[in-house]
């Protein structure tokens, strides 16, 4: 085996060894709660032989997270990316219910499509709404909305112009509140994102963050 053939084989066994621990760690979390997992208990989900695995990819376990979020949050700036070009081929000027739209529908579609996205929703959307400080920062700092996301809220800030500033912040809060709750909850009932019953509560979301958004 040549050197750079030993050198590829090492990065794809790093690349699997980092996949087999964020797998774990999702899906502790998703069942145990944030809180309840330790570094052993990852490394042994994983399939690791020791704990030094963890520590060499990521540093720490908030290192872990990190990664985590940064990649789910990845998926979500995609996602929303496309939703948002193709409205505004479509319309020039959203309605606010379409932007409404575009701040859920990504993270819902995903989690319908990909169990993986589910327990991430089941294991970290809480944290929004339990962790002190703003919530928009740490979604900012959890990789934030990309270039999709600042249009977005470009958007959404023409959209409720009747609201200062110090309002418009507020009510933005809210929503990423609301609807961070309203993700972890659907995320705990039976057959979650998936049926008639779960179109429905998207379509009760939208409404309901639209209200939220639009009221006086």
């Amino acid at each position: 085996m040549s050197q750079q053939e030993k050198t590829d084989h090492r990065k794809a066994r790093g690349a699997l060894t980092r996949r087999a621990l964020m797998q774990a760690a999702e899906r502790l979390m998703a069942t145990r709660g944030l809180g309840n997992v330790t570094i052993r208990q990852i490394v042994a989900a994983a399939k690791q032989k020791n704990e030094s695995a963890l520590q060499y990819h990521f540093k720490s376990l908030q290192g872990l997270i990190d990664a985590i979020h940064e990649e789910r949050s990845e998926q979500v700036r995609q996602r929303r990316a496309e939703a948002l070009a193709a409205v505004l081929a479509r319309e020039s000027n959203p309605k606010l219910a379409t932007l409404a739209t575009l701040m859920v529908d990504p993270t819902f579609r995903l989690a319908q499509e990909n169990a993986g996205f589910r327990r991430y929703i089941k294991a970290f959307s809480l944290e929004l709404t339990l962790e002190e400080g703003s919530a928009l920062s740490l979604v900012h700092r959890h990789g934030g909305g990309g270039e999709g996301g600042k249009v977005l809220g470009q958007r959404l800030r023409a959209a409720l112009a009747h609201l200062d500033e110090g309002r418009y912040r507020q009510r933005m809060e809210m929503a990423v509140v609301f609807c961070a709750a309203a993700m972890a909850r659907h995320a705990r009932q039976p057959r979650a994102f998936q049926g008639p019953a779960a179109e429905a509560y998207l379509a009760t979301l939208i409404e309901s963050l639209t209200g939220l958004l639009s009221a006086p």
